[in-house]
């Protein structure tokens, strides 16, 4: 079925990546398009991979830990595939839950930095001079 498949065009519009990315993965051996000819088409099976690859990008594992990840459902034990799973989503949790601590710290500075130069300039204003 056309709908199906997908050209390289297609895909890269379907997921907001450049045809650079989509080659590069391709190159790394995180999908494999069919190929007929010079032209790729993807499937539903490198539109599942692609999901999955953003979505690991997105939750800030390295293209590695993501190959890793996509090729554990491509072996028969599903406790192992469960179990190495975990271990980098504990590893990643830690390390995503520490940034967002040094984020929140960041962002109370921030604003209050912004608090005291806003009085500080309507105090200006009032008095007609910067303190």
């Amino acid at each position: 079925m056309p709908g199906d498949r997908l050209n390289l065009k297609e895909m890269c519009a379907k997921f907001d990546v450049t045809t650079r990315t989509l080659r590069y993965y391709e190159y790394i051996e995180l999908i494999f398009p069919e190929k007929e000819g010079r032209t790729r088409y993807y499937g539903p099976t490198e539109f599942a991979r692609m999901e999955l690859i953003l979505r690991g990008k997105r939750w800030g594992f390295s293209l590695e830990e993501i190959r890793q990840w996509l090729e554990m459902y491509d072996k028969e034990n599903q406790q192992n595939q469960l179990e190495a799973l975990m271990e980098m989503a504990d590893r990643q949790l830690v390390e995503l839950e520490d940034r967002y601590a040094q984020l929140a710290v960041t962002l109370d500075e921030l604003r209050e930095l912004r608090t005291r130069t806003e009085e500080r300039l309507i105090n200006a204003r009032r008095t007609g001079k910067a303190s």
